[in-house]
């Protein structure tokens, strides 16, 4: 059974640094980790360069750097694929720091689970997220009679319904990121 991994990388990230002390992984170790039991179709990885001011200061042009290198390794592995969403900035918050927020990453997650689906290409999604805006791409997967498994972190950075709707989860733990370490 071939399967798809769609990783949203901004809840990886969080992930990483808010629970594993920003541990740093191998993207390309942590897929068949993932899909452990599939044939690896293809991962799809997706998050946004970092905000630049116009102009950027040196810290937003280190950051942008930094992001593209990242993305440019990640990219060099067999089957990765990188799509960009954009961050826009929203305002600021009362104490004066700024609002960026994703924008067309979730849509772009969506769009590929669906066509893969629908074009017969994977038996199973393989999704890392936690958001319930997947929910519905995740229904028409499990309607088309396709695998669903939800890689999560621990249990207070997924929703529900999300963790429901998926025929199996599996915890992104300590344990598990040990073999995975760049």
């Amino acid at each position: 059974m071939r399967a798809g991994v769609f990783i949203d990388g901004a809840y990886l990230s969080h992930i990483l640094k808010d629970y594993f002390d920003l541990m740093k992984i191998n993207h390309h170790k942590f897929a068949p980790w993932a899909a452990e039991g599939f044939e690896l179709f293809r991962t799809y990885y997706y998050d946004c360069l970092p905000y630049q001011s116009d102009p950027p200061t040196e810290e937003e042009q280190r950051r942008m750097d930094n992001t593209r290198r990242f993305f440019d390794a990640l990219r060099s592995g067999d089957r990765f694929t990188v799509r960009e969403g954009r961050f826009e900035y929203r305002g600021l918050t009362r104490e004066g720091e700024p609002i960026f927020q994703q924008k067309r990453v979730d849509l772009q997650v969506g769009l590929d689970i669906a066509s893969l689906v629908a074009k017969h290409r994977i038996d199973a999604v393989v999704l890392v997220s936690g958001d319930s805006d997947f929910v519905p791409v995740i229904e028409i997967a499990f309607n088309e009679g396709v695998l669903t498994r939800l890689v999560h972190g621990p249990s207070n950075t997924y929703h529900g319904d999300l963790w429901r709707m998926c025929d199996e989860r599996r915890e992104i733990t300590r344990e598990a990121l040990s073999g995975l370490l760049l």
